[in-house]
């Protein structure tokens, strides 16, 4: 099911363009991220699920893209944009060919149970057409 998003035809149109352009700039600084890498890391400083995350890909000796955004103080508005776009609640966010996976524990079961190698040998979506779900 998809998520719900309010239909443009129920937002004013003299607020339309000011939703269109908030903090735009991340998302497309992440996109071009995305089409550079096959993994990308988006985070935050002083995470210790952004720490984990980027060990995880480490301790494999893959090589990703990681891009910080702030702290838990700073920068929330702009890492709050990535939470609308994604609708992904936490960071890291973790993006394997273009695909989001979730975060630090569903990279982290992605790669003990094969899927990451095959999201990487097959371009994107796992072989069984089943992202990886969980916290």
């Amino acid at each position: 099911m998809p998520r719900m998003i309010l239909d443009e035809s129920r937002i004013d149109p003299a607020i339309r363009e000011k939703i269109e352009t908030n903090h735009r700039d991340i998302v497309e600084e992440v996109e071009k991220a995305i089409e550079r890498a096959d993994i990308v890391v988006v985070g935050m400083a002083q995470n210790p699920f952004c720490k984990r995350a980027r060990k995880s890909l480490d301790r494999k000796g893959l090589s990703y893209e990681y891009l910080e955004y702030g702290s838990y103080l700073s920068a929330w508005r702009r890492r709050n944009a990535l939470k609308m776009w994604t609708g992904w609640p936490t960071f890291p966010m973790v993006f394997v060919k273009g695909t989001l996976i979730g975060g630090a524990e569903d990279l982290e079961r992605s790669i003990e149970s094969g899927r990451l190698e095959e999201m990487l040998a097959s371009g994107g979506e796992p072989a069984s057409g089943q992202g990886v779900r969980g916290g």
